[in-house]
């Protein structure tokens, strides 16, 4: 029998500096855990001091504060809050970066959405499986802005947002790594990811993505109105996929021809191709009938296990290589409403969370 887990929804309200500082405070465990993950990991794989990794992360200090102001004053409401220095917990949000900066590899995830004629409602699912490293500090953030908007923000070590919000706004992100990746001027993940989210429509929130999104990471992004699209990228290029037959489906490694020459990441990840091949299938067998419950058993999947759609750590793995799923949801923009595992779905119920 599945465990019933759910997150302790952390909510909070007032100015940005405000709302970071109860998130800080009421996250503290786990934010400080999570730095010290990172420490120990730079330290123990590149022999990093404590001050070098800082400085590392304040490389980007300046263009993300040019950029997203708000968000800087998040940060450094949530520091106080966790009673922390403001540049480690502006380390946090460096992370992507980090392992960039450091040529190591982020974790991998399995992501699909489907609409229109792929759904027995024709409404559209946004799904993914979040796959890190084992004991991940992972947060429910519920955000309440003056302007009556609301965003449950799903929060992966500090680092990476996976944000719902009342516009019926939701996103996935998905690692990816190409030879051009090793730069260190562009504006963080986990600072223009946010802003992303906070914008009032899918419009305005691929408009950013276009501008901002460069290597790291692939995104899909889904809409109220059935809106669908991810956004893959590298330095100094991008490249938009749309649905096929209302699926679109990604896992590590880059589907647009133009990078597939400069794709890194199936070194470190080869499983990432059966990932994608086989959540296709899966779809395509469910065809027409796709609602929550067939969504639950398709991102509970064991095929190739344990580098499988539903992760679980491969003990034959170096352990800086191990990664499992922390968490996985499935949202559904026109209602709303995300269902959260809070761990592998094979293990974990979806759990419901509205806004």
């Amino acid at each position: 029998m599945k465990q019933q887990k759910r997150f302790r929804v952390i909510e909070c309200q007032g100015t940005l500096y405000e709302m970071g500082f109860q998130i800080g405070k009421q996250c503290r465990d786990n934010i400080s855990a999570a730095i010290d993950i990172t420490y120990k990991e730079f330290s123990r794989e590149f022999k990093a001091e404590k001050s070098d990794i800082v400085a590392a992360a304040m490389k980007y200090h300046a263009s993300a504060r040019r950029f997203a102001p708000e968000i800087m004053s998040l940060i450094e409401g949530q520091a106080e809050g966790a009673g922390v220095a403001f540049e480690e917990m502006f380390m946090l949000k460096c992370g992507l970066e980090l392992e960039s900066y450091y040529n190591n590899r982020a974790a991998a995830c399995t992501s699909v959405a489907v609409t229109g004629g792929a759904t027995y409602s024709g409404k559209t699912f946004i799904c993914q499986n979040i796959d890190w490293a084992p004991n991940t500090p992972v947060d429910l953030v519920k955000i309440n802005k003056g302007d009556g908007t609301s965003y449950l923000s799903l929060v992966i070590w500090g680092i990476v947002e996976y944000m719902f919000n009342s516009q019926g706004l939701s996103i996935c992100a998905n690692g990816t790594w190409s030879t051009k990746d090793r730069l260190y001027s562009n504006i963080p993940v986990g600072i223009y990811l946010p802003k992303v989210m906070m914008q009032n429509s899918f419009e305005k929130a691929m408009q950013m993505l276009t501008q901002t999104a460069r290597g790291l990471s692939y995104f899909q992004v889904a809409g109220i109105g059935g809106e669908l699209a991810g956004i893959e990228s590298v330095k100094d290029d991008y490249h938009i996929l749309l649905p096929e037959n209302g699926i679109l489906a990604h896992t590590n490694h880059y589907l647009a021809e133009k990078f597939k020459n400069i794709d890194e990441f199936y070194k470190y990840a080869p499983d990432s191709k059966h990932r994608l091949e086989r959540i296709n299938l899966l779809i395509r067998k469910n065809y027409g009938s796709i609602g929550l419950d067939e969504l639950r058993v398709i991102m509970s999947d064991h095929e190739n296990h344990p580098n499988s759609i539903c992760r679980h750590v491969n003990e034959l793995d170096a352990p800086r290589d191990r990664t499992e799923t922390a968490a996985s949801f499935i949202a559904v923009p026109e209602d709303r409403v995300i269902y959260i595992a809070k761990g592998a779905p094979c293990q974990c119920e979806y759990m419901e969370y509205r806004l």
